[in-house]
């Protein structure tokens, strides 16, 4: 048995395990089985390998992208750059094993925004700067995007929700919202822009994907801009995880 698997903590749902399990089913790929490892404290993780060596592959969801670095032997240009993980491929030899960290997060924002983006797309917006903009952030600069993180709480490298005005929203077209506001059951909520100056010139991304359309993809479409929400971007993250997997 090939196992792979997902961890995180809380795992209370999972989008990798489901996805997964129908891909075995649906393709009728045998010998395959994937599980989550709901573990309280990234220090599990080396017992966790060491001890299933039918393990073959996981996936790195919240608290543990950027916690799990230390116990990798290696990790790709992507997700050396971004500084987080969410892929992990396990080689295992007579000597021991051999753990390396991607990002196929960063490969599934790219794939999904490209088509999207037209000439006049050269200057974004990203609202929150957590673990999730990491990939955001990434993918923009290597596609020659110039971007402005917008926060509530003030930093140094980012400007604040009441400094976007329509001025702004004139010359930044690229609108992606990499926070919680919006997502199941806080659907009332939406990043706080002046959305009477948008229009059709307009790109809107939401990494949420619960409901499948946002008051902020909403407000963005009515106005004749384009959206997408993170649902691609899932599903194409986990299919180059299948890929590392299986070279």
């Amino acid at each position: 048995m090939r196992k792979f698997g997902l961890i995180g903590y809380p795992l209370s749902h999972s989008f990798s395990k489901k996805f997964f399990t129908e891909k075995f089913e649906h393709e009728q790929i045998e010998g395959c089985a994937y599980e989550l490892y709901p573990i309280a404290d990234i220090g599990l993780f080396p017992k966790m390998i060491s001890g299933d060596r039918e393990l073959c592959g996981i996936n790195v969801t919240i608290p543990y992208k950027v916690q799990v670095l230390p116990y990798l032997n290696e990790m790709d240009e992507a997700s050396t750059e971004i500084g987080a993980v969410n892929c992990i491929s396990i080689i295992r030899n007579e000597s021991g094993q051999w753990l390396k960290g991607y990002n196929t997060d960063a490969y599934g924002f790219e794939e999904s925004l490209k088509p999207l983006l037209e000439v006049h797309h050269r200057k974004a917006l990203v609202f929150g700067d957590g673990g999730a903009a990491k990939a955001i952030k990434y993918v923009l600069n290597k596609l020659g995007i110039s971007f402005l993180v917008v926060t509530r709480k003030p930093s140094a490298s980012s400007i604040l929700y009441n400094e976007v005005d329509e001025a702004m929203l004139r010359e930044y077209t690229v609108l992606i919202n990499t926070t919680p506001l919006g997502m199941s059951p806080d659907t009332d909520t939406y990043p706080d822009i002046p959305y009477g100056a948008l229009n059709k010139n307009h790109v809107a991304y939401d990494l949420v994907y619960n409901p499948e359309e946002t008051l902020f993809l909403k407000q963005v479409k009515e106005k004749g801009g384009k959206t997408k929400n993170g649902l691609e971007m899932l599903h194409l993250q986990a299919i180059r995880s299948w890929e590392i997997w299986n070279p």
